[in-house]
């Protein structure tokens, strides 16, 4: 059995996010940069969360160097320090290493093989495949 030192542990927690915060992160993503109660307003009324609640979860994102902060008279400005696609990068390649084995064509057959796609899907990924092929052709 494999067991991880503290660093390594360390280094895993600010490679990638929790769900919560992947949630915090998708609307400052969509927001570009914003307040506390910008990113509260962003995840609406169904998502009763306090204040303190969260401006804590910012802090923690930005601890983790997820976010940057600047104050603005009494409150603070979040903006993101990685692009979406950046850390979709991170996690598909992640995701391909440890669960499939680093076989990437396995992860696109159980996405392919499990879901309902429809035909127009389909095109779309074939569409992607074949342009990736001509790019890298040149």
């Amino acid at each position: 059995m494999q067991y991880w030192t503290e660093a390594e542990m360390s280094q895993k927690k600010t490679k990638f996010l929790t769900e919560v915060e992947l949630e915090f992160m998708s609307k400052l993503w969509d927001l570009g940069e914003a307040t506390v109660r910008d990113v509260q307003d962003a995840l609406g009324p169904a998502r009763k969360l306090a204040y303190t609640s969260a401006a804590t979860i910012l802090r923690i994102l930005e601890q983790k160097g997820f976010v940057t902060s600047t104050k603005q008279g009494k409150t603070f400005l979040y903006t993101a320090t990685l692009s979406k696609d950046t850390y979709q990068s991170r996690s598909l390649r992640n995701l391909s290493e440890k669960l499939f084995d680093n076989a990437p064509a396995t992860l696109v057959a159980r996405l392919v093989d499990d879901n309902d796609l429809s035909e127009e899907a389909l095109d779309e990924i074939r569409a992607l495949i074949d342009k990736r092929l001509r790019d890298d052709k040149r």
